[in-house]
């Protein structure tokens, strides 16, 4: 038995042995792992964060430090309890306007509602957006914060067709799938003003605006050239064709011409270019929308082109440089130009036809951006309108039949494109302007063209002339021969408005039928459309709604298979058969003027009220993605001054300030996509981090408009920071009363700070600012003497940028009522100035330490100070100071004898 006993006591022994060493071991393993996340978290901190927000993102979430309370913060508890809160109280629900207050309209370009759902880089406008409208309330102002839907679109078509399935079911289903992301997110949207573009309460209203356009003469029908993909059923705009493909899908794409609807917007171009200069928009945005409108001075020349042996015509080109209408030595006109086949001589005839079904596959942009430039001669000639000269017509694709007169006068000493063509084809080149800095030769080849200004020569009584003066002389004199004329043109092309698909509002205009012999149209019966005679909708037969099909494919024909709705289609009115318009609206449609219906979404009388346009407009900031640069914010600045001009709003422009969020990458540093497989799905980091930490990390990557990658594994880092805010509002030893001189100019620097880069959307470094304020009061707690005021100042701060936290601590310190309206916290100036300032000294110009003095220390305070300071001290001992010198808050140098 005693030997049972001490081979039991052995066991015992080597077992707690070997446990001891196991936990020894797991200790240094523990420690070390440790060293690593550190290691690692300073390799992951953002890039783009400032040097001190790199400090401070590893001190302030930092895994070293004990956390200061065992109270767990649970994000998915708290958002759904703080979510379902300010649903049931509709927390933020839009005010009726306040007399004496000010108003904040925060719009978001509203979402496509997609099937995909969104990526983690669709909420960084959003929630750069919620920010600025939960702190602008704080402030006291009046926000109206709206969200909706851009819901027609092409993708909800191909789906259909590909599906059966009808495109308003789809995009339901995804409107919903968006709403339930965006609201997990905890946005406060006021979504008792959601509105969505398919809505028909918003197309009766869409298209009300359109027969407005109608009936001032702004939108009419033209036989427009455009880019026809049968297989799509539509016509596609220039950017989405691609080497005479279709972008979606492959489709082969069609130049035909086709009856279109177009809206006059060069009508108002000049208005456009005006009123830029009164919008606080991105520089860059500025300069889109002027080089999109394009406005050049200029002058329009004849020249004089023989159609047979008995008929002329005159044949037009817009150049910005008459100054070298002497150096034309030929002409070109567009493979479209109604002449480009008819001038053509016998022997070119082929040869011109062949060339102009080539291009006729080509689109606007391949054509422009093209390098290799290439055309055909017609054999024909036209007259140059001074020097009578007879110069060749060519026929070449780099003109486009849409701009201007689509035809160009050629000079290729003086224009780069012209002057490769001339080479290629080796057309004469004549100089007739000279650069005073680099003259040439007579008769001396030229190795590239002069673009620039200069002096006249070759150019017969015009000769000597700057090219200044030589542009309005040389144009007199066109205006005296009757064959020129000044003039002012635009790139800006007007509208093409029609699509030919079926998920978009019904334009309301409908045409007479002629009947060729008796019955129904519907039928079979032979009728022809008179669409020379469009008639608008009665406004109180609106709105105009599509047709139930089943059947959504385009086919080959260009009406549209709203053409294949035949009962639809045709009506029968007072004894007489009518058509009805089977073009429907772009998507542009409703992105036009969706922000002015916001501001009064349930009004069943009109599209808004004249009150509500007083109280909202304009929108006070817009936040949007660049991409829309041009098109979306061009076009709805132009309906908008329509809707000014016939008095339906009191303000000249929509969006008063324009930000742009930039591009969040894949973590490959390239742009998210399903094709490349870097999409990161927002409901996978809510579900693991919450949605605060998401929202967090997005504002913390950097500037909001700059282009940055995504880091999963970074998310961490404002994880461990939002946790310990928690963890500090959940003590229960804060101190109450008066707090110490140093902690409380640390938050009135931080109120300071974070409400200055909030109003700069400076949202990273506010954040930044924040990270450093909960270090300083971590170290308050560790001493057991952080305050509660300054606890509740972090908790307001930081509440914008992550409301359910902020919610949370709020409740933790006390509060019953939602800090949403909570008053913002004010700083005091004097106490955001330093008392004490740390200066360098330096003897005969070497650094040799620092000082701490007040920040109105006297010199005799600063010489007292400095001379005690053991290194100077050293250095100054039995030695003639010969100079002190001290700057105030900067600097100390003493020089002192050898």
């Amino acid at each position: 038995r005693m030997a049972n006993a001490t081979r039991a006591t052995l066991a015992v022994l080597v077992v707690c042995t070997a446990l001891s060493v196991f936990s020894a071991i797991l200790a240094q393993q523990n420690r070390q792992k440790m060293l690593r996340s550190s290691l690692s978290r300073m390799s992951r901190i953002p890039r783009c964060t400032s040097r001190l927000a790199r400090r401070t993102f590893v001190s302030a979430t930092s895994t070293a430090a004990p956390p200061v309370t065992s109270i767990r913060y649970d994000p998915a508890e708290v958002e759904a309890r703080w979510q379902k809160e300010w649903a049931d109280k509709k927390m933020f629900v839009t005010p009726e306007r306040s007399e004496g207050k000010d108003k904040k309209y925060i719009l978001d370009m509203f979402p496509y509602p997609s099937g995909s759902g969104l990526h983690v880089g669709h909420p960084e406008g959003y929630t750069a957006s919620d920010i600025m409208a939960r702190y602008y309330r704080m402030k006291g102002f009046d926000v109206l914060h709206p969200m909706g839907w851009d819901s027609f679109g092409l993708p909800a078509e191909q789906h259909a067709i590909n599906t059966g399935t009808h495109p308003a079911d789809t995009t339901e289903k995804n409107i919903q799938n968006f709403k339930r992301q965006l609201s997990m997110l905890g946005f406060s949207y006021d979504w008792d003003r959601e509105i969505a573009t398919t809505d028909e309460g918003f197309v009766k209203w869409t298209q009300w605006i359109f027969l407005q356009l109608f009936k001032k003469g702004l939108a009419e029908q033209s036989e427009v050239l455009v880019n026809w993909c049968p297989a799509l059923g539509t016509v596609l705009a220039n950017e989405e064709v691609i080497d005479g493909l279709s972008e979606r899908g492959n489709h082969p794409v069609q130049r035909v011409p086709l009856r279109q609807w177009v809206l006059k917007i060069t009508e108002y171009a000049d208005k456009l270019l005006e009123d830029l200069s009164i919008l606080d928009w991105p520089e860059g945005t500025l300069t889109a929308q002027k080089t999109w409108i394009g406005r050049s001075e200029g002058a329009e020349i004849d020249f004089e082109l023989s159609l047979s042996d008995t008929k002329t015509e005159k044949l037009s080109v817009f150049t910005t440089r008459p100054d070298t209408l002497m150096g034309v030595s030929y002409v070109c006109i567009a493979p479209e130009h109604p002449f480009a086949l008819e001038v053509a001589t016998e022997d070119q005839k082929e040869e011109v036809k062949a060339y102009i079904e080539k291009s006729a596959g080509k689109s606007d942009m391949e054509r422009g951006v093209a390098k290799d430039k290439t055309g055909v001669d017609t054999g024909a000639k036209v007259v140059h309108p001074i020097s009578k000269e007879e110069v060749p017509l060519w026929v070449a694709d780099y003109v486009l039949g849409g701009y201007g007169s689509g035809a160009v006068m050629a000079v290729p000493a003086h224009d780069e494109r012209d002057f490769a063509f001339a080479k290629k084809y080796s057309l004469p080149i004549r100089t007739v302007i000279q650069n005073s800095k680099d003259k040439k030769e007579a008769g001396e080849e030229l190795e590239e063209a002069f673009t620039g200004e200069g002096v006249l020569l070759n150019s017969a009584e015009f000769d000597g002339l700057k090219s200044s003066k030589a542009k309005s002389v040389i144009t007199e004199t066109l205006e005296k021969n009757n064959n020129g004329r000044k003039k002012v043109q635009y790139k800006l092309r007007d509208w093409v408005f029609s699509r030919q698909r079926y998920w978009g509002e019904p334009i309301p205009i409908y045409f007479p039928v002629n009947m060729q012999e008796d019955g129904d149209p519907r039928c079979g019966a032979k009728h022809e459309i008179d669409f020379s005679q469009p008639i608008a909708v009665a406004e109180e037969d609106l709105p105009l709604k599509l047709p139930d099909m089943e059947r959504f494919e385009p086919g080959d024909d260009p009406q549209g298979c709203l053409a294949r709705a035949t009962d639809w289609r045709y009506f029968e009115k007072d004894g007489k058969w009518f058509a009805r318009e089977t073009n429907t609206m772009p998507q542009w449609a409703g992105s036009c003027w969706y922000f002015l219906r916001f501001i009064d979404p349930n009004n069943s009388e009109s599209a808004w009220s004249k009150k509500a346009d007083d109280d909202w407009m304009p929108v006070d900031l817009y936040v949007g993605g660049q991409e829309h640069a041009t098109l979306h914010l061009l076009y709805s600045r132009f309906w908008h001054k329509v809707l000014y001009e016939l008095g339906l709003t009191k303000v000249k422009e929509p969006f008063q300030k324009l930000v742009h969020q930039g591009m969040i990458l894949g973590a490959d540093g390239e742009k998210m996509s399903k094709s490349r497989g870097n999409v990161v799905n927002p409901d996978d980091v809510v579900n693991e981090h919450g949605a605060d930490a998401l929202r967090l990390y997005e504002m913390f990557m950097g500037p909001l408009e700059a282009t940055k990658p995504w880091q999963t594994e970074q998310v961490s880092g404002v994880v461990r920071f939002r946790d310990r805010v928690y963890s500090l509002a959940a003590r229960d030893d804060l101190v109450e009363g008066k707090m110490s001189e140093d902690i409380e100019r640390t938050m009135h620097k931080t109120i300071k700070k974070v409400t200055n880069d909030v109003e700069n959307l400076a949202l990273n470094t506010a954040i930044s600012t924040l990270m450093i304020f909960t270090s300083a009061l971590q170290d308050e707690a560790k001493k057991g003497s952080a305050p509660k005021e300054a606890v509740e100042a972090l908790a307001l701060l930081v509440s914008p940028f992550a409301p359910h936290l902020g919610e949370e601590c709020w409740r933790l310190l006390g509060h019953k009522d939602s800090l949403a309206y909570a008053p913002w916290p004010e700083y005091k100036e004097e106490l955001c100035q330093d008392s004490k300032v740390k200066i360098g000294v330096q003897v005969n110009g070497k650094r040799r330490g620092e000082v701490e003095l007040a920040v109105d220390a006297s010199e005799d305070d600063a010489r007292e100070a400095v001379l005690a300071l053991p290194k100077v001290k050293e250095i100054t001992d039995g030695k003639e100071i010969k100079k002190f010198i001290y700057r105030a808050g900067k600097i100390v140098n003493i020089v002192v004898g050898k």
